[in-house]
C-alpha cells in the first residue's frame, strides 16, 4: 500500500520509523530484531535511508597514501525487497542523488517497480566530506527537485531512453523532506519554503520532516506551508536522544536548535543511561502533544535502536 493512501484512508494518528541498513560484512539478523521489537504497536510503513560511496585515505603496504571510494552500507533496494516480503509492511527506500547517476537512478526504481516496491523518499543526499559544498555525480543530479521531476517522469512512463516505445509507468508514491528550521545550506526560510512547494508541484505525494525537539517549530512549519499552498501531508520526524554528546553533535550535524529546558536536564545525566532516559521521556512528550495535534503519522528516526522507540510507542499508540 502507498504511504499517501495509508495516511488518507485513517482518521488517527499512525506510526512508521526508519532504519538504516546494515554495514558492509554484517548481516541483517539487528535489523529484523529492531523490526520485530517494535511489530506489536503496529508500524504502517518503514523507511530505510540509502547512502553514497565514502572517500577514504588509506595508507598501503608500500607507505603511499591512497584514495579509495568505499560503500560502507550497501544493499537497500535488496534489504527494503528482503522486509517487505518478510512482514508485509510497505517500506520506503530512500532515493538520493548523492553518489548516483540518473542512469543508476532509474536501475533502482526499476528494481523496486519489478519488486512491488511503490513507495520512495526523494532526497538530495549529503555531499562528500572533503567537498565544502554538495557536487553531484558527473551524469547525476544536483538537486532533490531534479529528483523527483525524474521519479515523477517515470510516472507517466517516460525514461532516461528517449528511443524506448511503449513504456510501463511506474505507480510510485512519493515523498520528501521539509526542514521545521531550515536546511543548513538555505539561505532564509522563504528560500527553504519555495524549493519545497517546487517539489510538493512537481508530484511529491507527501513532507516528512527533519527531526526537531521543539514542537513549535514544526507547527509553524506546518502553518507557513499551508500559507505558500503546500496541502499534502506533512508528518513530524523524531529522535529519541540516546548519548550525552548528542546534545551538541546533533545541532552541529542537522542545524537544529536544542530548547533550554532540555539541554539543562540532559547536562545533569551523569552517563549515558540517564541520558537515555531523559532523552526518551522528552520523545515521548513531543509524541503526546504532536498526537494532541492529530498529526497524520509520528515518524521515528530509530537508528537501529529499537528499544527507546519502543517505549515512545508503547506509552502513545
Amino acid at each position: 500500500m502507498k504511504v499517501i493512501d495509508i495516511i488518507n484512508n485513517t482518521d488517527k494518528t499512525v506510526f512508521s520509523f526508519e532504519l538504516l541498513p546494515p554495514l558492509k560484512g554484517q548481516d541483517a539478523s539487528k535489523l529484523h530484531r529492531t523490526i520485530e521489537s517494535l511489530l506489536e504497536y503496529d508500524p504502517k510503513f518503514i523507511n530505510i535511508t540509502t547512502h553514497r560511496d565514502v572517500v577514504e585515505y588509506k595508507e598501503q603496504s608500500d607507505g603511499i597514501v591512497r584514495r579509495q571510494i568505499v560503500k560502507k552500507r550497501p544493499g537497500t533496494v535488496a534489504i527494503a525487497a528482503a522486509i517487505q516480503h518478510k512482514y508485509g509492511i510497505p517500506v520506503v527506500p530512500h532515493m538520493v542523488c548523492g553518489g548516483f547517476t540518473k542512469e543508476e537512478t532509474e536501475y533502482n526504481l526499476i528494481d523496486l517497480n519489478f519488486l512491488d516496491i511503490h513507495n520512495v523518499l526523494a532526497l538530495r543526499g549529503d555531499g562528500l566530506k572533503t567537498e565544502t559544498v554538495f557536487k553531484p555525480e558527473e551524469g547525476g543530479h544536483a538537486n532533490a527537485n531534479e529528483l523527483v521531476d525524474q521519479i515523477a517522469n517515470l510516472r507517466k512512463g517516460k525514461y532516461l531512453d528517449s528511443e524506448l516505445t511503449n513504456n510501463t509507468p511506474m505507480d510510485f508514491c512519493m515523498g520528501v523532506a521539509g526542514y521545521p528550521e531550515k536546511h543548513f545550506e538555505a539561505p532564509n526560510m522563504e528560500t527553504d519554503l519555495m524549493y519545497l512547494k517546487q517539489k510538493v508541484d512537481a508530484g511529491a505525494d507527501y513532507i516528512v520532516t527533519q527531526m526537531f525537539f521543539d514542537n513549535q517549530k514544526y507547527y509553524d512549519f506546518v502553518d507557513r506551508c499551508r500559507e505558500i499552498g503546500i496541502t499534502v501531508p506533512i508528518i513530524p520526524g523524531i529522535k529519541p536522544l540516546s548519548l550525552i554528546n548528542q546534545i551538541t553533535v546533533l545541532p552541529k550535524i542537522f542545524s537544529i536548535d536544542i530548547p533550554e529546558e532540555f539541554s539543562k536536564e540532559v547536562a545533569k545525566c551523569k552517563d549515558n543511561k540517564q541520558a537515555r532516559e531523559v532523552g526518551t521521556e522528552w520523545a515521548i512528550h513531543q509524541a503526546k502533544d504532536l498526537i494532541a495535534h492529530g498529526v497524520p503519522c509520528l515518524h521515528v528516526y530509530t537508528y537501529g535502536i529499537g528499544d527507546n522507540t519502543a517505549q515512545i510507542a508503547k506509552t502513545v499508540f
